[in-house]
């Protein structure tokens, strides 16, 4: 996400930094550069007029072009700029009522809405301890109910079964009639979506919303479809009063536009995205931190917590004495990749890294990807228990049979084999740490960023 925009902007922001002194000339200009680059990031229009004008108003004042680093100074007003336009503070779900708390998911169809409220329940499940109801009121949808209660099993959270023939407004009164018997904390009703926007579902949210008192009418949007997402936003809040919006496929979008003027234009606060199709790959919308990443600054805090919520303390710990008695083997290595793609791969651990976006073209190069990571694990499954704690033992034909039995070629084998020496020897390095200097520095490479990270 926001892979365009920020190359754009990096290139504006590296020709101030360059420069001992800033006129109000150069001011205006770079100005321009970014208006024409959040206009091709599909911002709309009076947003972009609006942060423009709002920078330049900051940028031109005598304590700016004085600066000793006024370049500095004028990345950090457009970071300012950015995060108020994104809404200032992450705005939470407010579920602070008398259980069961309803959310109400609306939006069209094709936007993610169904796994979206599946992603959801999760979520609460886990993170907020929450007892979840999921029920589908999307009667129109063909499967739509039977998808439903299949992501609500994998969630392992409880669905409304299923009554043939059953109207929107009974699944909904039903559903809450059993959330409040049954002492359930929450009830996600997911409504159904149209292909666009017609009188008749907007009529019929409308009564499930009066009928329910939802404390959350959260809208599922599509961020791939741009500025048609803000109007969709704008649509449905007019006539529902939305408390929140969820963007989905934010991975996928490199432009950015509708996260960017979702929040200035209807004034509803982004409260969650989607970051991939897993059911874990939902997460809090931080403006600060989304901010960081259109500038290149990268997104630490959010590195650090997908580490936190991926790591396993024994696994970790038996690491630690394994190395201290310097008995590193290949087990431990897929153990390692299997943690990296835990944490979203290196596609998602990049995009949080400060300043990757001015190397991507060389990690490109070097052909760093999430296939290379499984290639290497399934290289790794092919080995005997022998081979992966004594990898000395593979010579020519083992390795023959083994890149035969991964589906690889004996190369792909000796790169792997010649990472590991690598990291057998980084290993040896941190055993003279000793156990807690293992846990504090060797904390990364714990999490699956070894040296000689897998390629083609």
């Amino acid at each position: 996400m926001f892979e365009g925009l920020t190359g754009k902007l990096g290139q504006v922001f590296d020709r101030l930094r360059g420069r001992g002194a800033l006129s109000e000339g150069d001011v205006e200009a770079a100005l321009r550069e970014v208006r024409v680059a959040l206009l091709e990031a599909d911002v709309a229009l009076p947003v972009v007029k609006e942060l423009v004008a709002a920078v330049k108003e900051k940028a031109v004042g005598g304590e700016v072009l004085k600066s000793v680093t006024p370049g500095q100074m004028v990345i950090k007003i457009v970071h300012d700029e950015l995060v108020r336009m994104l809404g200032a503070e992450t705005a939470e779900l407010d579920l602070k009522t008398a259980p069961p708390a309803v959310i109400l998911m609306v939006g069209l169809q094709g936007s993610g809405k169904t796994t979206t409220a599946a992603k959801l329940a999760l979520r609460l499940r886990t993170q907020a301890r929450k007892k979840v109801l999921l029920a589908s009121l999307d009667t129109r949808r063909p499967a739509a109910q039977e998808q439903l209660a299949v992501l609500g099993l994998q969630a392992e959270v409880d669905v409304l079964n299923i009554v043939a023939g059953e109207p929107p407004l009974a699944i909904a009164r039903r559903a809450l009639q059993k959330a409040r018997l049954e002492g359930y904390d929450a009830a996600l009703l997911d409504t159904a979506g149209r292909l666009h926007i017609d009188e008749e579902s907007m009529e019929e949210a409308a009564r499930v919303r009066a009928a329910t008192h939802p404390v959350e009418t959260l809208l599922v949007a599509d961020a791939m479809t741009g500025q048609d997402a803000v109007h969709v936003a704008e649509a449905f809040h007019k006539r529902l009063g939305l408390t929140g919006i969820v963007l989905t496929r934010i991975d996928g979008d490199a432009r950015g536009g509708a996260a960017l003027s979702m929040r200035a234009v209807t004034g509803c606060p982004i409260k969650l995205i989607g970051v991939g199709e897993k059911l874990e790959a939902l997460e809090p919308f931080h403006p600060e931190r989304i901010a960081g990443r259109i500038l290149g600054m990268g997104d630490v805090v959010s590195l650090v917590e997908k580490a936190a919520a991926t790591i396993e303390e024994e696994e970790a710990e038996k690491l630690a004495r394994k190395i201290e008695k310097g008995q590193f083997d290949l087990d431990d290595m897929a153990q390692q990749l299997r943690q990296l793609r835990k944490m979203g791969g290196m596609e998602g651990l990049l995009g949080l890294l400060p300043g990757v976006a001015k190397v991507k073209k060389q990690l490109a190069e070097q052909r760093i990807d999430d296939k290379a990571i499984m290639r290497q694990e399934a290289i790794i499954g092919s080995m005997t228990k022998r081979e992966r704690r004594h990898p000395d033992v593979i010579h020519a034909s083992r390795r023959r049979r083994i890149a035969s039995g991964s589906g690889t070629s004996v190369q792909d084998v000796n790169k792997l084999l010649k990472q590991f020496q690598e990291m057998s020897r980084m290993m040896k390095q941190m055993s003279k740490l000793g156990k807690k200097g293992l846990m504090r520095s060797g904390f990364l490479a714990q999490r699956g960023l070894p040296p000689g990270v897998p390629r083609h």
